[in-house]
């Protein structure tokens, strides 16, 4: 049994005026077949069951307004016992229209409704308020409470408001996260006035003339000026999206009392949900290793106004290889100190080759298997093949990682943890009911795009939806030239999981791809794995231009769940560099066309 609802299909839909029964009552119904239409915002909406059943009960007639997320009808089996459920829900349409606002402006525990699909998802999308309320009579200043205003939490409260659901969200610092102040957003920017500084060096070979590449250098002063431009732009378009929502904001540190109770800057607020989107922290080498008090961390390099004559970064991930592609294009000699056996060590091996061969090329050093013991005032020391090997340097850049940020307050709720970050189910449950943790502090895909789509998952389940996260096809992507983007399991990853002989792969050279030669850049590979029998796609590694934009491609592939041979058979506009990942199938079903 299902007691429908008033959809909630649009960002300030209030209610929706129903204009046709497509059924009436004790007729069957199929899921998918439509059930009735609605009218909102002059825009007519027919909508579909989403189960098979009868028609038991039609609670509002043709004509009728009613608010978003109150019910209108009743679908169960035919000797189905749906007394209980009716007097519910004539109750609910009997009362105020909207959820009841009692003093202070306390709200009971509502439930929403709304319908999508998204990457990173899954589950069927709904138009039932299927979520069990925590408590029927307790009233709360808030539904849902998130904390922290990053990439997970801002989206969280949109989307939670969104679906009628009262939502406070509050954040100490910047609204935007890591990504937007300390991270994404500010190397990308960095890394476009690098971008721009290259092509005038190039100019001369595409035939532009007068430009003295000599002469041509960065203004860090700006490049910073530029990158705070960007960065505060997008912290004013995020505020203001939580504004346009109705979202509550509250600026200072939240503090939770109890898993109902939070206080920010002294004052209490209760909510029947808690959102944590407490993000991360950057990592430190273990204690005693570095004496060095001014060392460069992911964060504090991102202010830097004047660049140095030479850099030691520690750490080969993701955030030192950024660095490392940006310093070096800038004119900074730099030297990376890895302590694993290669760089990037999380994407396929395949790749990571190519672009530690491009770095070095290009004149990056890098020490790999090096463990470093000390970092002073004037030097890096690391062990490398028994020996001890030292490299003179005044700049030194900590780049090890960042790690998952559970406040203390957390803690003491009682959460549980595993290996430092907050554990969670598949709808982001921690162990504490009510209690939500998205984003970096769950540890489970540190990226921005996860935390945004586990934020989306909490309030939508909060809201009574059954939306699943997904991490099977989550993607990566790293900004240097060529760009490095993938997703699924990696070559070796494969084999090891399914066996050689049940893995196939595809590689398509980019030195074969036309667009590639027009752009004046030929390197790099696109390689793609998978299931010899089926045709499964495991996983898509690119190296190549425009590859951070390319792999959104085969993470809907993946998503759709299609077949090499069916990807091998989508047509890709010519000239592209996305016809490199058409090839690379062609490969797998048994030789790519242009090489």
């Amino acid at each position: 049994m299902e007691i429908i609802v008033m959809p909630k299909l649009g960002f300030n839909m209030d209610e929706g005026v129903l204009t046709v029964w497509y059924k009436k009552e004790n007729e069957s119904i199929k899921k998918g077949e439509p059930l009735f239409a609605i009218e909102t915002d002059k825009t007519s909406i027919d909508v579909e069951s989403t189960l098979d059943g009868v028609v038991r009960r039609l609670l509002i007639g043709e004509g009728d307004a009613v608010p978003v997320t109150l019910p209108i009808a009743i679908i169960a089996g035919a000797d189905e016992d749906i007394a209980a459920a009716e007097a519910e829900a004539r109750a609910l349409l009997g009362g105020s229209a909207a959820a009841p606002v009692v003093a202070a402006e306390l709200v009971p525990v509502a439930t929403a409704a709304g319908s999508r699909v998204e990457p990173g998802m899954t589950g069927e999308p709904s138009v039932i308020a299927a979520a069990e309320p925590q408590s029927t009579n307790i009233t709360f200043d808030f539904n849902v409470f998130v904390i922290g205003g990053g990439p997970g939490g801002y989206v969280a409260a949109i989307r939670a408001a969104q679906l009628g659901l009262k939502t406070a969200i509050a954040e100490k610092d910047a609204f935007g996260g890591v990504c937007l102040n300390r991270g994404c957003i500010p190397t990308k920017a960095f890394i476009r006035s690098l971008e721009a500084l290259n092509e005038a060096r190039d100019a001369n070979a595409f035939g532009v003339i007068g430009v003295d590449a000599k002469k041509a250098a960065l203004d860090m002063k700006q490049v910073a000026a530029r990158k705070n431009a960007v960065k505060d732009g997008l912290v004013k378009g995020v505020e203001g999206l939580l504004k346009k929502n109705k979202v509550t904001v509250l600026k200072g540190e939240a503090k939770i009392v109890d898993k109902n109770h939070i206080t920010v800057k002294g004052k209490e607020y209760s909510a029947a949900n808690i959102i944590i989107a407490s993000g991360s922290v950057v990592k430190g080498l273990p204690d005693g290793i570095v004496t060095k008090k001014d060392a460069y961390t992911s964060d504090t390099i991102l202010d830097i106004e004047k660049l140095p004559k030479e850099i030691v970064i520690i750490g080969g991930g993701v955030i030192g290889v950024e660095f490392a592609y940006f310093l070096n294009g800038a004119g900074v000699k730099v030297t990376v100190v890895e302590f694993l056996d290669r760089i990037l060590p999380p994407i396929d091996a395949e790749i990571s080759d190519l672009a530690r061969a491009d770095l070095e090329k290009a004149g990056v050093v890098i020490h790999t298997s090096a463990k470093v013991t000390k970092v002073t005032d004037s030097a890096v020391e690391f062990e490398k093949n028994g020996k001890t090997e030292v490299i003179k340097t005044k700049d030194v850049l900590l780049a090890v990682g960042r790690a998952p940020f559970v406040p203390e307050d957390v803690l003491a709720l009682g959460v549980a943890t595993e290996r430092g970050a907050a554990k969670t189910d598949e709808y982001l449950r921690t162990s504490v009911p009510g209690v939500y943790a998205i984003g970096d502090v769950n540890g489970k895909a540190m990226l921005a795009h996860t935390a945004s789509a586990e934020g989306l998952v909490a309030a939508e389940h909060i809201a009574g939806l059954n939306f699943k996260m997904d991490y099977s096809a989550i993607p990566s992507a790293i900004y240097t030239k060529p760009e490095m983007a993938s997703c699924g399991l990696s070559e070796a990853d494969a084999r090891e999981k399914y066996g050689d002989a049940a893995v196939k792969v595809g590689k398509f050279p980019i030195i074969a791809n036309g667009k590639s030669s027009v752009e004046g850049d030929q390197r790099g590979l696109v390689k793609v794995v998978s299931d010899a029998k089926y045709g499964e796609i495991l996983g898509v590694h690119l190296y190549c231009l425009h590859a951070t934009e390319m792999i959104a491609e085969a993470v809907t592939a993946m998503r759709a769940e299609m077949t090499a041979e069916e990807m091998a058979g989508v047509v890709h506009p010519h000239p592209t560099v996305s016809e490199s990942v058409q090839e690379a199938f062609h490969a797998i079903l048994g030789g790519a066309i242009h090489c």
